[in-house]
């Protein structure tokens, strides 16, 4: 069994997947539009304004799928509430590189990348895609 992630955005969905491959060391294995889907019966024409949105994405990040979809106005975007993704490394340099990379144009930064009494670093934010995030920089003598 594998657990994955699959998360809903407002239209930068494409955007999003490919940031977080990059920042991340992944790499995107599937962008599908609205637009490249067939024809589905009794469905009509698709609107132009949801042809270049995103319905299924995936990008594979050392073996767990980061994934997404675009909302349309038959499944309106309601935000990213009550989770987080959640990033565990045991290098402080890459817990400090992909909190900045996440900050960047962020929406909230709720706390600070910083020492706790159970992480050398540790740090939350909703970044500028509506994505809430923790990273955590674990610390070993912490984990028994």
């Amino acid at each position: 069994m594998q657990l994955n992630t699959y998360l809903s955005f407002d239209g930068d969905c494409r955007q999003a997947l490919e940031s977080y491959a990059r920042l991340l060391g992944g790499k995107v294995v599937a962008m599908m539009s609205f637009g490249e889907m067939p024809p589905q019966e009794g469905c009509g024409e698709m609107p132009a304004a949801l042809k270049d949105r995103i319905m299924h994405g995936c990008a594979d990040i050392g073996g767990h799928l980061l994934m997404g979809t675009d909302a349309t106005p038959d499944h309106p975007y309601p935000g990213v509430s009550g989770a987080y993704v959640s990033v565990q490394t045991a290098d402080v340099a890459e817990a400090e590189r992909i909190f900045a990379g996440l900050s960047e144009g962020a929406k909230r930064i709720e706390m600070p990348l910083q020492q706790t009494f159970w992480a050398k670093r540790y740090g939350s934010l909703v970044d500028r895609h509506g994505v809430p995030w923790m990273v955590n920089c674990s610390d070993p003598c912490l984990e028994d």
